[in-house]
């Protein structure tokens, strides 16, 4: 059976074989369940065949510390289900330390890092020597070969060599390191190879000048706003909006001063009529976003990639006075696009005052790590008890950096003991979920005795197992 035929098999087990009956065999559930169960057994038993006196050549010695034999138990625990919400935070714990795994959890993690890009990185540098080698052996583990390994997400070390020999993971990694060390030399050392690189790796390595973003890397980056790939050239847009004094903040401050002007106290707007070549070129999509207008999404992306230092200047304003303004039309285009320019522009100001008419996690983000908590602290009590429950608590509580602190912590479990007379709703398993998985667990006697309530004792459990988690890993 090839591929187009097993998609084929997939597709009628998901919608019945009564509407979509197997080519040829009406109604032929057996014969569906009869197929699926010889492929399975095929690829669990196939083997590709090692040619006669060609035997694979060894796995290179490793060159990373064994994760320990408690941590390792831990994590075949996680992998056989128990608290799978935390296979991400235990990954990252090891990742860090630089660990390897043992032989005998390769297989499970790097089938799940088949299916999950988000714990590749992570895959990358706890698979060793031992992990790359399976990887050149199961084309379904590839993926590995193309991730960092430990040597080059933890230093330079070899001078260079890595950026001329590496995989594309190991270059990443070290354009990083040197980006942090030399943020000049790792802009040149990129420029020097931009042409030959590869599509992905053009992106990709865009992504590593985010970090130490500064006005002279703005020629090298409208230089690639006219890229030959579409990814390119809005990531390179991206980092220029990040940008206040670029030419393209100023063409886009320049297209915002066309679209929104003040009369009587009132902002008025009238969003751009086309998206021209240039708009285009400065990162602004054509078509909008699926149940959205044209006018209404290019609106929104001008006033997102608008320096919010403008705002002020144009209307004679603090930010606390400009979005609290009364707005004839388009108000909703206009504070998304202020939220998404505070984002990306890192703007505590702007986000401090946004969150006070539109309270989205991701602004949380934005505010230094302790008033992070201070204010999440005041949304909670404003939001929760009998009569001011906020059906969405947990989704806002998520901008706020983890491990929360002893203050926000007890508040959080006040209003999820106030919630939990009878049965708790959804959205309140939601921030048990949530309270499980960010509180410090450092903080699990606090919550084992802040109360005898099944749904605290759970919190206080999950806190308990990260505990030792994090112990087992040091």
């Amino acid at each position: 059976m090839n591929a187009a035929e097993w998609e084929e098999l997939v597709s009628v087990a998901l919608v019945g074989t009564d509407r979509r009956p197997l080519a040829g065999r009406a109604g032929s559930e057996t014969e569906v369940l009869a197929r699926a169960a010889v492929r399975t057994l095929r690829v669990r038993a196939g083997r590709r065949p090692v040619p006669a006196g060609e035997p694979p050549a060894a796995a290179a010695a490793e060159k990373q510390p064994v994760v320990p034999r408690a941590a390792a138990d831990r994590l075949a625990r996680i992998l056989g289900g128990e608290n799978p919400r935390l296979l991400d935070e235990w990954l990252r714990a090891a990742a860090e330390r630089g660990y390897r795994l043992t032989p005998h959890l390769l297989p499970e993690l790097l089938d799940r890092a088949a299916k999950d890009r988000s714990i590749r990185p992570q895959a990358g540098v706890l698979a060793g020597e031992r992990g790359r080698w399976l990887a050149r052996l199961n084309p379904a583990w590839e993926f590995l070969l193309a991730e960092a390994t430990v040597a080059t997400v933890t230093g330079l070390g070899d001078g260079g060599e890595t950026w001329q020999l590496g995989t594309p993971g190991d270059r990443r990694a070290y354009l990083a390191a040197l980006r942090a060390a030399d943020p000049a030399g790792a802009r040149e050392l990129l420029a020097a190879t931009w042409e030959k690189e590869t599509p992905d790796d053009r992106e990709a390595f865009l992504k590593v000048l985010a970090d130490g973003l500064c006005g002279d890397d703005e020629p090298f980056l409208e230089a690639a706003l006219d890229d030959r790939r579409r990814e390119v050239r809005n990531e390179a847009a991206y980092l220029l909006s990040r940008l206040p004094e670029s030419r393209l903040g100023l063409r886009m401050a320049e297209r915002a001063a066309r679209c929104l002007t003040v009369a009587d106290g009132e902002i008025h707007v009238d969003p751009p009529a086309s998206c021209d070549a240039a708009m285009e070129r400065d990162g602004i999509r054509v078509k909008p976003q699926y149940g959205a207008g044209e006018r209404s999404w290019w609106l929104q992306q001008v006033v997102a990639r608008t320096p919010l230092a403008v705002w002020p200047r144009l209307f004679g304003r603090p930010p606390g006075e400009i979005v609290r303004m009364p707005m004839a039309d388009w108000g909703k285009e206009i504070v998304a696009g202020w939220v998404r320019a505070a984002m990306v522009q890192e703007d505590p100001e702007w986000a401090r005052e946004l969150f006070l008419v539109d309270a989205q996690a991701n602004l949380l983000a934005v505010l230094p790590r302790e008033e992070q908590e201070s204010v999440a602290v005041e949304f909670v009590r404003r939001n929760s008890g009998r009569n001011a429950r906020h059906p969405h608590l947990a989704d806002h509580l998520s901008g706020v950096a983890a491990p929360w602190g002893a203050d926000l912590s007890r508040v959080v479990l006040e209003t999820i003991l106030d919630q939990c007379t009878g049965q708790p709703t959804w959205h309140t398993t939601n921030l048990i979920n949530v309270a499980g998985e960010r509180i410090d667990p450092a903080l699990c006697d606090m919550a084992e005795r802040f109360s005898p309530e099944p749904h605290i004792q759970e919190i206080a459990a999950l806190l308990r197992f990260r505990n030792n988690m994090v112990k087992e890993l040091q």
